[in-house]
């Protein structure tokens, strides 16, 4: 028996392969279906099933296209409603996968359909959970993503269904199986998830919050505390999952078309497209497209995307590195972003060697800034980072406005005032900033370094604790 955690760090996604006498399985699989399909072939196996563990909000699944390419049998657990042909199993259900088995336990709370796969070796003992958004480590699923599905479904109630479900099918299991989740820490399904990415069972009953004793209302309080609203893509992605999509296959061919610079501008004009540059923030405030916006590849890429870009239909043209379009528009379909229309060839440095207009990112450095506050102490600092970082530790006198609410609260920041912008290091910051300059404000200045340098040079008063209050 073979069992491999296939994680992805932009999205703290873990997806599973399972083998065993020539058959494999793949649970919760991404966009692109190549790589499983690559590895059952090398290994000389079948994909016989493609476990869903729920209709996933924060990534399109690959469950369509790898049932289609490999012949398997896409399985959800009990309720699953999908518009497509698929296995529902039965609570309890096994599953035979060569010589080992799979267990289908019905987990409703995450959403109603969630479901957990206990996986029993050769000898029949049970060995792996398989938990889909149910449990993590560290955390459990958040229970306000599924209200809408079912009438009268508040997330009280997905909070009651997952109590019971936790103390009826997961706390009774062996303390020694080991507990595989879909997520890890920096996902948005959950508020306290662990960086590790696996646990045993016995250890998470000892340390995750929410399976210690307590009453089922002690539960759903503790559970609903402090969550966030969800990224706005989500329900998108959902639908998805549900209803189908486009092939990953037919959104590469589309979103890697090479565009010259006259074409890329002609398309522009046509499509009124969204101009994505993924290029580094340095590169960016050194030059990039007027009217486009920096959300930089080589980090949280996708769910910032899924996060900042409201209309998940909108055609996108991109500005990106030399050979990196075909990563970056497989990146943008795993969050459901299948309307890339092209790629801007030979990339920004294309676009300026013909003379084309040009724009850049004023910058300063931490010293600087503070050489400047000196010799005016009115002025504006914007920490772009989440609350609780600002709450944390921020320089005294800057203002928050978290990047992640910048469509919800543009108006809050003035055209007509000037603002120092920081993150913790500059990546946010300059997505902040790209934004509201393709929307009208020139007055932004991006603070090299953000937080860190602030704090490094000694000369920013630090504060470690403030009250929330009304920004601006």
């Amino acid at each position: 028996m073979k069992i491999e955690q296939i994680y992805t760090g932009c999205l703290a996604q873990g997806a599973y392969y399972i083998e065993s006498k020539g058959e494999a399985v793949v649970i919760d699989p991404l966009r692109e279906v190549q790589p499983y399909l690559e590895k059952a072939q090398k290994n000389g196996a079948s994909i016989k099933y493609v476990l869903e563990t729920h209709f996933h909000a924060d990534f399109v699944s690959g469950h369509l296209d790898l049932a289609k390419k490999s012949g398997a049998t896409i399985v959800f657990g009990p309720t699953a409603q999908p518009d497509f042909d698929a296995h529902i199993a039965r609570d309890g259900e096994m599953l035979q996968v060569g010589n080992v088995s799979i267990q289908i336990l019905h987990t409703p709370g995450h959403t109603m359909e969630s479901t957990c796969y206990l996986l029993h070796d050769e000898q029949g003992k049970a060995v792996g959970l398989f938990t889909g958004d149910t449990l993590f480590i560290g955390d459990v699923g958040r229970p306000d993503l599924a209200q809408k599905v079912v009438a009268d479904l508040t997330q009280e109630k997905l909070a009651a269904h997952l109590y019971e479900s936790l103390h009826n099918k997961i706390l009774p299991l062996a303390d020694d199986i080991i507990v595989y989740p879909a997520h890890g820490a920096g996902s948005a399904c959950g508020k306290n998830m662990s960086k590790e990415t696996t646990d045993t069972l016995g250890n998470q009953k000892r340390t995750n919050y929410a399976l210690q004793p307590m009453s089922k209302e002690t539960f759903i309080a503790k559970v609903l505390d402090g969550l966030m609203p969800p990224p706005a893509y989500f329900p998108e992605n959902v639908r998805m999952n549900i209803k189908g999509y486009t092939s990953i296959d037919e959104v590469l061919s589309k979103g890697t078309q090479a565009l010259s610079p006259a074409e890329f501008e002609a398309t522009a004009n046509d499509t009124h497209a969204l101009l994505l540059d993924t290029r580094s923030a340095e590169d960016f405030a050194r030059g990039f497209i007027p009217n486009s916006i920096n959300i930089g590849v080589d980090g949280n890429f996708a769910p910032w995307v899924g996060a900042l870009i409201p209309d998940i239909k909108q055609p996108i043209l991109l500005i990106a590195d030399e050979g990196r379009a075909e990563e970056i528009v497989t990146r943008l379909a795993r969050v459901g972003y299948d309307n890339a229309i092209g790629f801007l060839q030979g990339g920004f440095e294309a676009w300026e060697k013909e003379g084309r207009e040009v724009d850049s990112i004023p910058r300063v450095t931490a010293d600087e800034l503070a050489d400047r506050l000196a010799a005016d102490p009115a002025l504006r600092i914007l920490d772009v980072r989440k609350q609780s970082e600002h709450l944390s530790e921020h320089v005294i006198g800057s203002e928050n406005m978290a990047l992640d609410y910048i469509n919800q609260h543009t108006s809050d920041v003035s055209k007509d005032k000037t603002y120092y912008v920081h993150c913790a290091g500059g990546y946010r910051s300059m997505i902040f900033i790209s934004i509201l300059r393709a929307r009208g404000y020139n007055n932004l200045i991006d603070i090299q370094g953000g937080f860190a340098a602030l704090k490094a040079t000694g000369r920013f008063p630090i504060s470690d604790f403030v009250c929330p209050t009304t920004m601006l």
